[in-house]
């Protein structure tokens, strides 16, 4: 028997409500109601099949990602009504205090929040949620290991997780260049899938090093940059892009420079729309963006060099901008230097990265350090 919310609709104060993982069947009706807004340029059934693959890259494979329901205790499974859904991705980050003592630590990612339209209006995705923000703490916590807190990405404006515990971060800038062909990109290294293991090793150093810089500020939060959170961007770009055009994109970022001085880019092609319409809406997202030196006099031309790598890509996978998250305030006035047509956007709406931080009441909120485009699940 269908439990007796689905039926009744009654508001979420009014029932016997707990989290639950949902089953193979469940999943799928989950999956089902999200095809809908989040299956981008893939048809209804690569989707469903995209969902299920996504399961098992990195990042998510091996009980790295969680699927949550929210349900009325007792209920059946695969009879129960699936009051609201989401995701948790489990990541490794660093947090520092301002003596520079740096350790490591977890967050969860939160994803595909979501809804069904009949349950609407009753208050189950916020229940569901403040219920999660305390499971949280502990999931998959072994001994010696701390969780910190929790990120989501809300594309509902600012205020409504707010209001449960999610508070915007400090910035949700980007930084947003066209498309553009350029034939004289000399100097600049594509970069390979075989690239990015060795590189995100790097990117650690040169993070860790930072961190440990004794500062002023409050308390740091970093989420690693980590191989994994490139490849499962990675695999989802390669998964669509195989099914779009029966091919995969191999370049996954650029490089110049010598080592120690070096500047490179990780990024992902994003299919949001049929990629044959113009404009598309289709994005290149810059991941991460890593600067070995960036006292160096020629930082402008190896960024320019990087970044027109960049719209270049974009312009030959029918892309229409790149976009670079959460860019530093160095980066932003040399591109205003550059001449590259870049422009900087407030996010206001989509993609407003928000942060919940257990100790907040003790130590205040931290500094979301490297608040990129990897990081977004």
């Amino acid at each position: 028997m269908p439990a007796v919310a689905a039926q009744s609709g009654e508001p979420a104060s009014e029932l016997q409500l707990e989290l639950a993982h949902p089953t193979s069947r469940e999943c799928q009706h989950i999956w089902n109601l999200i095809s809908v807004p989040w299956r981008d340029a893939l048809s209804h059934e690569q989707f469903m099949e995209e969902s299920a693959y996504l399961l098992t890259v990195p990042l998510a494979k091996d009980g790295g990602m969680a699927m949550w329901v929210l349900v009325e205790k007792d209920s059946m499974p695969d009879q129960r009504a699936i009051l609201a859904s989401c995701e948790s991705y489990r990541k490794q980050a660093l947090v520092s205090d301002k003596d520079g003592k740096v350790e490591d630590v977890i967050v969860h990612g939160i994803a595909s929040v979501f809804c069904d339209p009949k349950y609407r209006g009753k208050g189950y995705a916020k229940v569901m949620l403040k219920l999660l923000g305390s499971v949280l703490k502990t999931w998959q916590v072994k001994d010696g290991e701390w969780c910190v807190g929790s990120v989501l990405y809300s594309d509902i404006g600012r205020s409504y997780y707010a209001g449960i515990g999610w508070k915007p971060a400090l910035n949700n800038t980007h930084l947003e260049f066209p498309a553009q062909s350029h034939s004289d990109l000399e100097g600049t290294v594509s970069l390979q899938a075989g690239d990015i293991e060795a590189l995100c090793i790097e990117d650690e150093k040169i993070i860790r090093k930072d961190l440990a810089t004794p500062s002023a500020s409050r308390t740091k939060m970093m989420i690693l940059p980590d191989h994994s959170h490139m490849l499962w961007h990675h695999s989802k770009e390669e998964f669509v892009a195989q099914k779009l055009f029966s091919k995969i994109p191999h370049v996954k970022g650029a490089l110049i420079g010598e080592h120690g001085s070096r500047v490179w880019a990780l990024w992902t092609h994003r299919f949001y729309s049929d990629p044959s319409h113009t404009p598309s809406g289709n994005i290149l997202y810059i991941l991460r963006l890593v600067i070995e030196d960036p006292g160096r006099e020629d930082l402008i031309s190896q960024l320019r060099s990087v970044f027109q790598a960049a719209q270049a890509e974009a312009k030959a996978w029918n892309l229409d901008v790149v976009k670079l998250w959460d860019p530093d305030p160095r980066v932003q006035r040399l591109v205003r230097r550059m001449g590259i047509g870049g422009r900087i956007v407030e996010r206001e709406e989509d993609g407003v990265a928000s942060f919940l931080w257990y100790d907040e009441d003790k130590d205040g909120r931290p500094e979301w350090v490297a608040n990129e485009k990897y990081a977004w699940c």
